[in-house]
């Protein structure tokens, strides 16, 4: 894995989204990406559960660093679809969140996330779609 993708995870991690919501990153590779996310007020929708959109951020997250991981330093990825099924609600506790790949190419992939809440039990899988981009020209000047 490069150094600098994991540089640039590290600092998004510290000033992005992800740093919003709360990610902690448990364990970065090439074939697995785990990120816990403490279940807080500010992630509930109004009935006191986890916001649906919390769950598609954190399944985009996790399955654009692992994306990103794998890829390394050959591009970068950016998500064309992401599919994610609500299946428990949550109100407390600790979501965990696992990505693997489903698909790895040399034009895209897909990446498969399931999140459990803290008795192991799902609250939502889906998968993202990454096309993979050549990496950004030099800039001159």
């Amino acid at each position: 894995m490069s150094d600098d993708v994991m540089a640039q995870i590290r600092a998004h991690q510290k000033q992005g989204f992800g740093n919003v919501v709360g990610i902690e990153y448990v364990e970065v590779g090439p074939d697995r990406v785990v990120v816990t996310v403490p279940v807080e007020p500010h992630l509930h929708q109004p009935h006191g559960i986890v916001h649906g959109g919390v769950h598609c951020a954190i399944v985009e997250e996790v399955a654009s660093v692992a994306g990103s991981v794998w890829l390394g330093g050959d591009g970068r990825v950016v998500g064309v679809n992401n599919s994610t099924d609500f299946l428990r609600a949550v109100t407390e506790g600790t979501l965990t969140a696992t990505g693997t790949p489903v698909h790895r190419g040399r034009t895209q992939q897909l990446w498969r996330v399931e999140i459990t809440d803290a008795s192991g039990r799902t609250a939502a899988v889906g998968q993202v779609r990454l096309a993979n981009l050549e990496p950004p020209a030099p800039r001159e000047g």
